[in-house]
Parts: structure tokens; C-alpha cells; sequence
């Protein structure tokens, strides 16, 4: 069965051509900074690869691009469209809707494109992507993985707001929890190279958007990002957490509609706000060359980060793993550094010879000996997402 695993993301497409049940990574790639300017595709297939510079629009255009490639006579890895037998998608709120894999009818697309106002970063992209395909693969199976599923597990405790009940109750108002998909192949991995010990696990999701999970036992039991995809850690374009007496006093004072208020927070906050960058990668280069914002941007990121640490130690009553994931987490060795720093009181101690040192696989970064194993896993959404697209088809 081969599988096309699409992962539509707020300013990037990641993909891979899967051959399951064998697990066999036909091809991968990505398209990133869409709608930006110096945008980018890398591709990788039958031991080639193409890097270039190309601008993209919107998610449309990136996808179709996408489809060209993997079309290519040359560096292609289909002879034809109809070779994909199914088409596994990532989406990242499924709502009170699903808690599994699904898929896709057009009652199924219609729920995805309603849930856009608790992620409207994602899943209107998420949406055109499945449109896309559709229209590109029509006779193969569309199938829509959640971010949300991982943090079904989440206690009511921790997943319910303090707000009158019977809004909670009537409306589904709660903690949703999202990057779901990444979190549970992390931990995964982790949990494998604790080879059997008590797993108290947080997995730092940190790219474009960002979360943090504490993790006991291989499920989700607490989460940064809530109802929707804004809150928690500081972002490329997200403030994260925020008083919420600011929104009233931006409302009252400045006569801000609420819907601008959700503009300026979701996408004109974050790193974008703090620098002008919503790229770590202009941030650090920014704050190696002296600027003030960027220097300030990276100390508050690091800064949220570990307070959330902190505050999950104590929610699980320990811990044994950090794992650093995603775009910023496996390549900003500043970022890890700063997090990790004067936490050696909670057992996170990093090497910094070993957090300086690039592999495509799983690295530990902790100092020897050090009671908390920190670890650099690369995600692999894709795969995920192939296998419970397998799965889910298999039953």
C-alpha cells in the first residue's frame, strides 16, 4: 500500500511517499515559508535530492508543485497518480468530532472546515490540502489523522477551564491539546530507549508553533496549548499565554473588534511581534549580532519554556526524559542550551559538546552521569500518520 502522507502546517508542507505495511520511505520532502518571501522546497528520493529557492502563495500552489515532483521522470518516485492508494493528512483540530482516525467523506471535510475558528492557522490549510488531493488523487482512499486523539488521556482535572459549568458541558468548551501526532511518535522513541523504566516523559514541540507534553506512561496527561492552538509557549506568530485582562483593555481602550484581537494575537504576536522575524533562524542570527529584540525574543522563549518544565515536573511527580523535537528543537542547540540552563535542580544537565553535535538520529545530550535523560528526536509526523492511516484501513 503506498501512501502519500500530507502535513499541511501554518507556513510549510512536510511530506512522504510510505510504503506500508513495510514502513519504507519512498520519498520526502518540504516546502517552507509559504506565503513568505524566500521560500523553500527540499525534496529526497532514490538517493537525490533537489534544494531550491521557490516563493509559493498559498498551500494550493505548494501542493501542486509537490505533485510534480513526485511525478518527475527522473527523480520521481510514481509512474502515475493512480499508483497512491491512500492519502493520509494531518488536521489539527477535531473538536468534540473525532478522537480517531477518519475517512474523509463530505460530511467529514465539512467538520474539518467548521472547526477552523479553534485553528484558524490550521485547519483551513489542512482542509485545502484534502481538497487538493482529492482533485489530484480521486481514486485514492483520503484518510484524516487528529492532533487532538493523543490528549484524549488528558485527566478532567487538567482538561477542564474554570468557567461557568455549564458552558464547559453544553458546548465541549475544554483542553484540546494539539501536535498530538508528534508528541506520541516522540514518546514513543523514548519510552524504547528507557527500556522499560518508569516513563515521566515532557516532549517540547518546537517549530512554527510550539507545545509541551507531560507524558506518563505513554499517555498524554497534560498540555501547553488548550481549546485552541494560541496559548502556552511563545510562537512564531502566537503570543501564547496572555492575561486576559489585555484583550479586554485592548477591546475597551483601543475599540479592537474581537476578531482583530484574534488577528493581532495569532498571527502578528509571538516572535513576530517581540522582532519583526517569525523565524528563529532571523532571531538568532538577529541576537548573535547584538539585537536587542532578538536577544529579548530568545530569553522569553526559553524563559516560558522552562517555567512549563517546572510545573510538569511537579504534575508527574518527576521526571525521566526531555525530548527536544521539531524544526527549533532539533537544530537550535542555543535554544536547548538556554532552556537547560541552571536546571540542575530538577536533573537537567546538558553537555554542551554533545548539544552541539548534528545527527539525523536520536541523540542523548545530557552530561554523564545526569538523572534525566535529554533527548534530540527528530519527529516523524509522516510516518505516524501512515501507520494509523495502515491501521485504521487494516481493521
Amino acid at each position: 500500500m503506498k501512501i502519500l502522507v500530507i502535513n499541511s502546517g501554518s507556513s510549510s508542507i512536510k511530506f512522504q511517499v510510505i510504503e506500508m505495511p513495510q514502513r519504507e520511505t519512498l520519498c520526502k520532502g518540504l516546502v517552507e515559508r509559504l506565503g513568505l518571501e524566500n521560500g523553500n522546497m527540499h525534496y529526497e528520493s532514490k538517493g537525490q535530492s533537489v534544494h531550491r529557492p521557490e516563493n509559493f502563495k498559498d498551500h494550493a500552489a505548494g501542493l501542486k508543485a509537490v505533485i510534480a515532483l513526485l511525478t518527475h521522470p527522473e527523480i520521481g518516485v510514481l509512474k502515475s497518480r493512480e499508483e497512491i492508494d491512500v492519502v493520509g493528512h494531518r488536521v489539527v483540530h477535531g473538536g468534540d468530532a473525532f478522537d480517531a482516525p477518519v475517512r474523509v467523506s463530505p460530511n467529514v471535510l465539512r467538520t474539518i472546515k467548521r472547526l477552523a475558528s479553534l485553528a484558524p492557522l490550521h485547519n483551513p490549510a489542512n482542509a485545502i490540502g484534502i481538497e487538493t488531493a482529492m482533485e489530484l488523487f480521486p481514486k485514492a482512499i483520503q484518510v484524516a489523522v487528529f492532533d487532538t486523539a493523543f490528549h484524549q488521556t488528558i485527566p478532567q482535572k487538567a482538561y477542564t477551564y474554570a468557567i461557568p459549568k455549564d458552558l464547559t458541558e453544553k458546548h465541549n468548551i475544554r483542553v484540546y491539546g494539539f501536535h498530538g501526532t508528534s508528541h506520541k511518535y516522540v514518546s514513543e522513541q523514548a519510552m524504547a530507549i528507557l527500556n522499560g523504566t518508569t516513563s515521566r516523559i515532557i516532549s517540547i514541540h518546537l517549530g512554527n508553533g510550539c507545545s509541551i507534553t507531560a507524558i506518563k506512561e505513554g499517555k498524554s496527561v497534560d498540555h501547553s496549548l488548550g481549546f485552541g492552538p494560541s496559548n502556552g509557549l511563545i510562537m512564531g506568530t502566537r503570543s501564547g499565554d496572555i492575561d486576559q485582562s489585555v484583550i479586554f483593555f485592548l477591546m475597551d481602550t483601543f475599540g479592537f473588534s474581537s476578531k482583530e484581537v484574534g488577528q493581532m494575537l495569532q498571527k502578528q504576536s509571538g516572535l513576530m511581534g517581540l522582532t519583526g522575524f517569525s523565524d528563529l533562524r532571523d532571531i538568532q542570527k538577529g541576537a548573535d549580532a547584538g539585537n536587542k529584540d532578538c536577544q529579548l525574543a530568545m530569553a522569553m522563549t526559553a524563559y516560558r519554556i522552562k517555567k512549563y518544565i517546572g510545573s510538569y515536573v511537579a504534575a508527574l511527580n518527576g521526571l525521566d526524559a526531555l525530548i527536544f523535537t521539531a524544526g527549533i528543537g532539533e537544530n537550535s542547540h542555543m535554544l536547548r542550551s538556554m532552556v537547560c540552563k541552571d536546571m540542575d535542580a530538577l536533573g537537567i544537565a546538558i553537555d554542551p559538546i554533545k548539544n552541539r553535535e548534528r545527527s539525523a538520529g536520536i541523540r542523548e545530550i545530557q552530561k554523564d552521569p545526569s538523572g534525566v535523560k535529554v533527548l534530540v528526536i527528530p519527529t516523524n509526523e509522516e510516518l505516524e500518520i501512515a501507520k494509523q492511516s495502515h491501521t485504521l484501513l487494516s481493521i
